[in-house]
């Protein structure tokens, strides 16, 4: 069975930056999710602050957590700088956890 975008998703919502209590889907970093026809899954994802020591440890996580989807075959995480993450891109979920 083909892997979804929600389950790309729900499993985004298991990924933490250490430093912020808000999973980096709900923190507005995931800015794109493809899931392909032969269930490989690309994300293209931010960082708050471009120079976070923490974004290799973020990516990891995101693809060892994407992997564990049945029927992923491969995952690709592509961290980007642009465009700039700002707290406007924190979903409604995001912001009611931070108290905003």
């Amino acid at each position: 069975m083909p892997a979804t975008r929600e389950q790309v998703v729900e499993a985004l919502r298991e990924v933490y930056d250490p430093e912020i209590p808000v999973n980096v889907y709900d923190l507005g970093l995931i800015y794109d999710i493809k899931v392909d026809d032969a269930n490989k899954v690309y994300v293209r994802m931010t960082l708050t602050a471009p120079g976070c020591g923490m974004g290799p440890y973020i990516a990891q996580q995101a693809e060892w957590r994407i992997a564990e989807i049945d029927g992923v075959e491969d995952v690709e995480v592509e961290m980007v700088t642009e465009p700039p993450w700002t707290p406007e891109l924190i979903t409604p979920a995001g912001k009611e956890l931070l108290g905003i």
